[in-house]
């Protein structure tokens, strides 16, 4: 059954890349990995919501290993090897990261114990919709009058100790830059029950091998998701995503919104300017 599109996504500044035509082998293991990372999904997923109801009454992590297990099996699955640079931090907060596409939420799920902060729209998406309880998201509406009990729901989630996680750009773009951050989601830790938390940057960069463009892993435009999610799972082999977690920001230090989404940017911003400039001759020849 064709997996339905999303809405178009904002983001349309740079010209979709042509894939190489899979070859009937890379062909074949689509339908393999795509069984592999739902079936693992059904399976797992029961064994989550269990011992999430037992740690309401026994503290513990077993939820939050076994998601984290979940993650790092799709991003395998998704030919995908995580390399986590930096300690995520453990107090209150959020992290922040730029955007390039689905396997995102695997990659950071997969680095450190996070909830995610998301649009509305997901969901009703299909299959990805449904699967995206367990983790328990924070979504949020476009709408104004909305706004309010929003901010309520995510100092509530802030004040249950959970660390969210959010994409300032606002979309997804191909990896290869940081759009500017928005401001909006930084301004519910302006308050007094924040005085104390901290936002950490997150850059992420994706690494295909030989014979891919270098924004292989990217999902933005017109390009739909099951196209991109075949194009993934026929093609991937032998990729890695890193994963920099950057010095922590002290909310205290930054007198608005506005200058902790700037700062925070430019620290993902910086990051991935100077890994590419290493990379240069390489990414070059991948196009």
């Amino acid at each position: 059954m064709p997996v339905e599109t999303p809405p178009p996504m904002r983001w349309d500044g740079a010209p979709q890349p042509s894939f190489p035509q899979p070859t009937p082998l890379q062909q074949a293991a689509i339908i393999p990995r795509a069984t592999a990372l739902l079936l693992g999904t059904f399976l797992l997923t029961p064994f989550v919501l269990l011992f999430r109801q037992l740690e309401r009454i026994i503290p513990g992590k077993t939820s939050t290993r076994i998601i984290r297990l979940w993650a790092r099996l799709n991003l395998w699955l998704c030919g995908l090897r995580l390399t986590r640079i930096g300690t995520p931090m453990r107090g209150e907060g959020a992290f922040v990261a730029n955007h390039i596409g689905w396997p995102d939420i695997f990659t950071m799920l997969a680095a450190t114990e996070t909830y995610f902060v998301s649009k509305a729209e997901v969901r009703g998406w299909p299959l990805v919709g449904p699967f995206s309880q367990v983790v328990r998201p924070v979504y949020i509406e476009r709408r104004r009058t909305a706004a309010k009990a929003q901010e309520d729901q995510l100092r509530e989630r802030l004040a249950m100790g959970h660390r969210l996680c959010f994409f300032p750009e606002g979309t997804s773009t191909d990896g290869q830059r940081v759009l500017p951050f928005k401001s909006s989601l930084f301004s519910v830790f302006f308050h007094e029950d924040m005085a104390h938390a901290h936002i950490q940057p997150v850059t992420l960069t994706y690494h295909p091998r030989q014979g891919l463009p270098a924004s292989f892993y990217g999902w933005w435009g017109e390009r739909g998701l099951g196209e991109h999610l075949k194009a993934v799972f026929a093609l991937s082999w032998r990729g890695e995503v890193r994963a920099t977690f950057h010095e922590p920001i002290a909310i205290a230090d930054h007198v608005n919104r506005k200058s902790l989404a700037t700062a925070s940017g430019e620290a993902v911003r910086a990051e991935l300017e100077r890994i590419f400039m290493a990379e240069a001759p390489e990414r070059t020849a991948q196009g």
